[in-house]
């Protein structure tokens, strides 16, 4: 699946789960995933309980549901590779209001690379898919 075509074509919301070490989950709406290569994305994070999980635990789950009737989406399932703070390539890729403005530095963002390893339909597919 060509996700940057996906994901420029599609609107919609989006939730990035994870879990800490212990298994202890946490879901957070997320905007669309930054796609850097085919089977790479990123997303930029706050220092807060998605992040402190992706330290002990690298999985994660991101849902996506489209903006249509029914329960159109997919879900990846991803694994954390790499982080960066406050990099000049995290500011090239903020969308937003504040696209583009150095980030502050009493509130770090993290741009927190994930290889995507399986994609699924938002609704179905079967066990061992």
């Amino acid at each position: 699946m060509d996700l940057k075509a996906y994901f420029a074509e599609k609107s919609g919301m989006g939730v990035l789960a994870t879990a800490d070490d212990q298994g202890r989950v946490d879901a957070a709406v997320y905007s669309r995933p930054h796609i850097l290569e085919e089977d790479t994305l990123a997303f930029i994070m706050p220092d807060r309980l998605t992040h402190s999980n992706l330290q002990s635990n690298p999985h994660a789950a991101y849902l996506f549901r489209e903006d249509a009737s029914g329960y159109e989406g997919i879900r990846l399932f991803l694994t954390r590779i790499r982080e960066e703070a406050n990099s000049d390539l995290l500011q090239t890729l903020r969308r937003g209001p504040h696209a583009g403005e150095p980030g502050d530095k009493e509130d770090p963002r993290y741009l927190v690379v994930f290889q995507v390893d399986r994609i699924l339909p938002l609704i179905g597919a079967s066990p061992g898919t």
